[in-house]
């Protein structure tokens, strides 16, 4: 009762908390199996419930004697995850880190040692992760919820690239590590492998880093990591959505192959808005290049995302524009045939229970009218074809910059 107490005053939403021990297994029912919802090869993830009706997961590592990579794995995750707060970035709620001296048996005998207890508490996110939604087919969600995806990842990973001074490199990410809420935004999660990086030059390492298939040549062949490691593993996260792994694999050296058979597939779903795929299919495979100094940078990757978004900007401003101007003209008519019956009453009194509504819309402005605005009839049209595009587009850019900070 005493952990329980201590911890409810400890935890707060928003801040990290150290949790007790001995608390987290209250929450998790004793670590449970029914409370289960992921394994990997560092830890155990169960479901857990805070005092005050949050649910959290908690990734409870496997003990190691000796193990030091294991020691800095927590490291590494909890330290770099307290350094950042992005909303495609999962939220780090506590952690828990106690050692015990107990006597355990040893070659025949019994002695007695020291035994940490490490876990890491998260948001607990009930859309599970992307690699459900990935297999050797095209992603089966709808294109909006696909490229909603995509764009919160890149919006995360340039934010750990570029948000401090000192880069976060991730280092595996892969579908399984990028977790979904309930409304399918995306987050970027398990940074177990992840390292802070004074500079953006390319360094090597001798730690086995990544997953297979998502690691970059030049670690492969070198054990080289800059940047552009996890903007290759992205590369291929994207592809893996758009045109299944399968195709990806099949046709990794035809890059051509893969675009037409994305645009094939989706333009079937989607009709007029192939060109936004073919955008962002053309991203993914400058992702994968061979050669690191042909991938994009992070950065340039989160710009050109926005020129997509930007070129929706014109057509949503007129048709909002649009029904703003026909909800003026009818709140002006309405307006105006209101203060009439209000100025002369008696024009009305052989007309006794009919509806105002149907005084205040006359056939003129009534919806079904052929008088009305067709939405492709453009009032603005000097909107649509300013003679400075690429000045609107800069300062679209630096407002969405401006925003991603």
């Amino acid at each position: 009762m005493e952990n329980k107490t201590l911890n409810k005053s400890q935890h707060t939403s928003g801040a990290t908390s150290q949790f007790k021990f001995e608390y987290l297994k209250q929450i998790t029912n004793n670590f449970s199996k029914d409370r289960i919802i992921g394994s990997g090869a560092y830890g155990v993830v169960y479901k857990g419930v805070l005092d005050n009706g949050e649910e959290i997961a908690v990734k409870k590592l496997i003990y190691r004697p000796l193990d030091h990579d294991n020691e800095k794995q927590f490291h590494n995750e909890c330290i770099n995850l307290m350094r950042v707060q992005h909303q495609n970035i999962v939220r780090l709620v506590g952690y828990c880190d106690e050692t015990h001296r107990r006597c355990v048996e040893y070659d025949g005998g019994y002695v007695f040692a020291d035994e940490n207890e490490r876990a890491l508490c998260f948001e607990y996110l009930s859309g599970g992760s992307l690699d459900k939604h990935v297999s050797n087919e095209p992603c089966r969600l709808e294109w909006n919820t696909c490229y909603k995806i995509i764009r919160g990842v890149c919006e995360g990973l340039n934010y750990l690239h570029n948000g401090y001074k000192d880069s976060i490199f991730h280092l595996d990410l892969k579908p399984a590590n990028i977790l979904l809420d309930n409304k399918m935004i995306p987050k970027i999660g398990d940074f177990g492998l992840s390292r802070l990086f004074p500079t953006t030059e390319t360094c090597t390492t001798t730690t086995p880093l990544g997953t297979m298939g998502y690691t970059p040549p030049e670690y492969v062949d070198k054990q080289e990591i800059s940047p552009k490691y996890d903007v290759f593993s992205l590369g291929v996260v994207i592809i893996h959505i758009m045109a299944g792994r399968k195709h990806y694999y099949d046709h990794v050296g035809t890059p051509s192959k893969i675009i037409e058979l994305v645009c094939e597939n989706w333009g079937k779903r989607l009709h007029a808005r192939t060109q936004e795929v073919k955008t962002c299919i053309k991203i993914a495979l400058r992702c994968v290049k061979s050669d690191r100094q042909e991938r994009p940078t992070i950065s340039k990757i989160v710009d050109d995302l926005n020129r997509i978004d930007i070129a929706k900007l014109p057509l949503t401003y007129e048709a909002s524009s649009l029904q703003s101007r026909n909800a003026l003209d009818y709140n002006q008519y309405t307006t105006s045939v209101l203060m009439e019956v209000h100025d002369n009453p008696t024009q009305f009194d052989s007309m006794e229970g009919v509806d105002y509504i149907q005084l205040a819309v006359p056939e003129e402005v009534g919806y079904n009218d052929s008088s009305m605005h067709d939405p492709m009839d453009y009032a603005h049209e000097h909107i649509m074809r300013d003679p400075r595009p690429m000045l609107l587009e800069e300062m679209l850019l630096e407002l969405f910059r401006s925003l991603e900070m």
